[in-house]
């Protein structure tokens, strides 16, 4: 897991997030160790049992103003007795309101940034909230080419030399698009896996006998993309006579990455055979069982009433005496 400071969220999002610092500097150290935000209003309040302290404390207009409605003295106590207890990574404040005197205070005594946005606090809530769970996301990178092929994100793997490049290269030339290739970076975001580009590739691509090719200036911006979500993956795998491969389509393999499952197609690639033509057929086939149409199991169904109906035939044949 990546570590992040307060001092490189501030950083970060400054501009994003309209952020102006409080507080002295100090605190921006300090680690924000999870995804998760609090709205610490209750806290605030005096109940602390279940309190989130060691999350981002976002306020808004209710804790605001709920700390303005106190007493000074009642407000210090109060402010004072949180702070002490609970070891606070950092307050932000949206809509650009002015926290009180005491709290600012306090928060310098025990090094705790305080930060402002002009944001309203849902947006700042949300926006804070996505950055955080893209930041902390399970990752991993791996050996493999990312293209986009009718909107569907296509994990093309296989060992070294088997085609992948030349195969998003043909993809490519057909119109779609390419993520990245030889490696490709993968978070986990809710229950689906996103690939995006190699950060030092880029979007160039390495074709043996050639050496580098500058996809984004060969094919144009129309060919690329920054990331994609990775819904099948096709497994390139050298032709073997003796290998019993799928035929009919009936029997789903899954592959897990990141405690995600998709499905996984091994295909074997022997000379002349058009694997980015069959990689098209992949994606299409993809989204017809997306939206329920499985031709292996049509298929299947029509065979078995075709024997019932051949059975009830042969049934009525050989009770028929006359």
């Amino acid at each position: 897991m990546k570590a992040l400071t307060v001092g490189m969220l501030f950083e970060l999002k400054q501009k994003d997030l309209t952020f102006i610092l409080l507080s002295k500097k100090k605190g921006l150290s300090k680690e924000i160790t999870t995804p998760e935000l609090s709205r610490p209003g209750l806290a605030f309040a005096g109940f602390t049992d279940t309190y989130a302290y060691d999350r981002i404390q976002v306020l808004g207009e209710t804790e605001v103003q709920y700390l303005k409605s106190l007493e000074p003295s009642t407000r210090y106590d109060k402010i004072k007795k949180l702070f002490s207890q609970f070891d606070i990574p950092c307050f932000v404040i949206a809509k650009g309101l002015l926290p009180t005197k005491e709290l600012v205070f306090l928060a310098d005594e025990h090094n705790i940034p305080v930060i402002q946005s002009r944001m309203t606090t849902i947006a700042l809530y949300h926006s804070l909230s996505n950055f955080l769970q893209d930041w902390f996301a399970p990752s991993k990178s791996i050996h493999a080419t990312l293209v986009d092929v009718f909107g569907v994100g296509i994990l093309v793997t296989g060992q070294s030399g088997i085609g992948k490049s030349e195969c998003a290269l043909e993809l490519v030339s057909r119109g779609h698009r390419l993520i990245s290739d030889d490696v490709v970076h993968i978070k986990k975001r809710m229950n689906v896996i996103i690939g995006d580009v190699n950060k030092q590739l880029g979007h160039f691509m390495e074709i043996r006998g050639i050496g580098l090719l500058d996809i984004e200036t060969m094919f144009g911006i129309r060919a690329i993309r920054m990331q994609k979500r990775i819904e099948t993956q096709v497994e390139l795998i050298p032709w073997r006579h003796n290998m019993d491969y799928e035929r009919i389509g009936l029997k789903e393999r899954f592959n897990r990455i990141l405690d995600v499952e998709i499905p996984i197609i091994y295909l074997p690639v022997s000379p002349g055979k058009s694997i980015a033509a069959i990689v098209e057929v992949i994606a299409m086939n993809h989204m017809l069982k997306v939206y329920g149409h499985n031709a292996a199991e049509i298929f299947n169904e029509r065979v078995q009433k075709e024997i019932e109906r051949k059975n009830r035939i042969r049934t009525y044949l050989e009770t028929d005496k006359e």
